[in-house]
């Protein structure tokens, strides 16, 4: 196993598989896995989607700066970040001075399907979800190509995706 000594930051679209990989990730590695979406939740004391509903998506991503910054000092750890923490140009700083990325990359129909699965996530309540996720795609996905590391997710099991993960984690002298 490689020796982690930063934060490892999961980034991608809801649904890539964040949280779900990053806990078996984070076992497999013995280290701590942190969700910023339910750090967010702690700090504010309510939902995301309320958060969202009462002040407002640039609120909550001034929130999401704050709780990702003091988690980025906190040293070796799985960090699953929220969908579009990378787009904020400070934050995306952040990570790739402090952190190892790791872009979990699905495509249209993964993410349409995965995402079905279940509420609280507030860009997909208005309009058709699969035309915002498109949309997304579109507007995310070539800012998320500056990831340290890219592993794509579509055909793989989540413990697949932490193989492939620990993989190119040991091909690196900067974790």
């Amino acid at each position: 196993m490689p020796k982690i000594t930063r934060p490892i930051a999961l980034i991608g679209l809801m649904g890539a598989g964040k949280s779900t990989v990053g806990r078996r990730l984070a076992k497999r590695l013995s280290v701590p896995f942190i969700d910023s979406d339910d750090e967010i939740k702690k700090a504010a004391g309510s939902s995301i989607e309320d958060i969202f509903e009462l002040f407002g998506e640039q609120e909550f991503r001034a929130g999401e700066q704050r709780v990702l910054d003091r988690l980025l000092n906190g040293g070796a750890m799985v960090l699953a970040t929220g969908g579009g923490a990378f787009i904020n140009n400070d934050v995306r700083k952040r990570i790739l001075q402090s952190a190892t990325s790791v872009w979990l990359k699905a495509g249209l129909d993964s993410l349409v399907e995965r995402t079905s699965r279940r509420g609280g996530r507030p860009l997909l309540k208005q309009g058709d979800p699969r035309k915002t996720l498109e949309k997304l795609i579109n507007d995310r996905y070539p800012i998320y190509e500056q990831a340290t590391v890219t592993i794509e997710t579509d055909k793989l099991s989540h413990d697949g995706a932490v193989d492939l993960i620990i993989q190119a984690l040991q091909d690196r002298d900067d974790i």
